[in-house]
């Protein structure tokens, strides 16, 4: 049995009754208009004011316009859930009802879906992104909650989006159980997805009704991370496991580094005959390229991978070369720092900048030099 429709643009809402009525009207046009076989979906949580009536009012007018009211366990989640198991296609996309998300980009992401990608994101933090009309609170908040999500997803920009398009297929039998406002956390951590796209738009803040922003929704944040790390370590076959697989072999590796580092410098000091300094030099540089092949190799898997997602292996090593150097240089500033100012013992000012250069070196290499390159 074939679906009715092409796409489903879920509209998760809640006393929209001043926008409701536009976006249902921007999102038709835009699907008529690139000739989309699309049904809307509200996915309504018990509206105080008009915003059901005027929908019902509109279903009047459009056909491919439905709703549904959930009566229990409210929450932009768990409405966009709901939307997910009533939708009538084999495709969905997430957009807000408050214009904050653009529906001009509907066809695009569309677009992305057709051609085989698994999941497309609405990103306000990749290249040609961005955020207007918010307070510095509200700019503090989503940084914070982004870079929380970044930690389990370094390769996406914008993990908390809201603004989002996937196949059914990748939340089909995923144990989804939401709280709060980013569903698309709980997707990227539970769904079955190989692939995805970031697409740049720029972030409006609502121009009427209230946000609803509350403190309930940072601490349902919290859990949910949570709650999706607790998952990747019981079941372990997903995305974010895969993480935190890469940073215990990235990790493994600099130990490795260590010990050729040493080997090195001893090899060349004390039969080769080169002053130690010299030595040194050569032994650091040794390891880096030992370090890098490794990661290459086994931590990252790219081994001599180069397509239009990844930057080819010379350009890998430079810029592997370069955040180490880097890396080094921070190493030193921290022992000299601490020790010198704080009086901290120089061993334990060392390992201090040992363990802040390896977050530096991972988090680095995992977004310049084994990026992948997703838009």
């Amino acid at each position: 049995m074939y679906p009715m429709y092409e796409l489903t643009v879920i509209i998760p809402i809640f006393n929209e009754e001043i926008n409701i009525a536009r976006i249902i009207e921007a999102v038709n046009s835009t699907l008529s208009l690139n000739k989309i076989r699309g049904e809307i979906l509200i996915v309504d949580d018990e509206s105080r004011d008009k915003t059901i009536k005027i929908v019902e009012e509109l279903m009047l007018k459009y056909n491919n316009l439905r709703i549904i009211v959930r009566h229990t366990d409210h929450g932009l989640s768990q409405s966009v859930v709901e939307g997910f198991r009533q939708a009538n296609s084999n495709t969905f996309l997430v957009i807000d009802a408050d214009f904050s998300h653009p529906p001009a980009l509907i066809p695009r992401f569309y677009e992305e879906i057709k051609k085989g990608t698994d999941i497309v994101i609405g990103s306000r933090y990749t290249l040609g992104g961005g955020i207007k009309q918010w307070p510095l609170k509200r700019r503090i908040l989503s940084l914070g909650a982004t870079g929380l999500g970044r930690i389990l997803f370094p390769e996406v920009t914008d993990p908390v989006s809201g603004f989002f398009a996937l196949k059914k297929k990748v939340i089909s039998g995923a144990q989804l159980h939401p709280r709060g406002y980013k569903i698309l956390m709980e997707v990227l951590g539970k769904g079955k997805w190989n692939s995805f796209i970031e697409i740049p738009f720029t972030f409006s803040d609502r121009q009427n009704g209230e946000s609803k922003l509350t403190f309930c929704i940072i601490t349902d944040y919290i859990k949910q991370i949570l709650n999706i790390a607790k998952y990747s370590l019981v079941f372990r076959n997903n995305h974010v496991w895969n993480e935190w697989e890469k940073i215990g072999k990235f990790c493994f590796v600099g130990l490795s580094g260590v010990l050729v580092n040493v080997g090195s410098l001893y090899l060349f000091t004390e039969y080769i005959g080169l002053y130690y300094i010299i030595s040194s030099l050569v032994a650091i540089e040794i390891s880096i390229l030992s370090n890098f092949l490794l990661n290459d190799y086994w931590t990252f898997k790219l081994k001599d991978k180069v397509d239009k997602y990844t930057q080819n292996r010379f350009k890998r090593f430079f810029s592997f070369q370069c955040i180490s150097i880097v890396g080094l240089i921070i190493n030193i500033g921290i022992l000299y720092f601490l020790t010198n100012f704080f009086g901290i013992y120089y061993l334990v000012s060392n390992l201090i900048g040992i363990v802040i250069v390896f977050f530096w070196n991972y988090l680095m290499n995992r977004q310049v030099t084994w990026k992948l390159r997703t838009y």
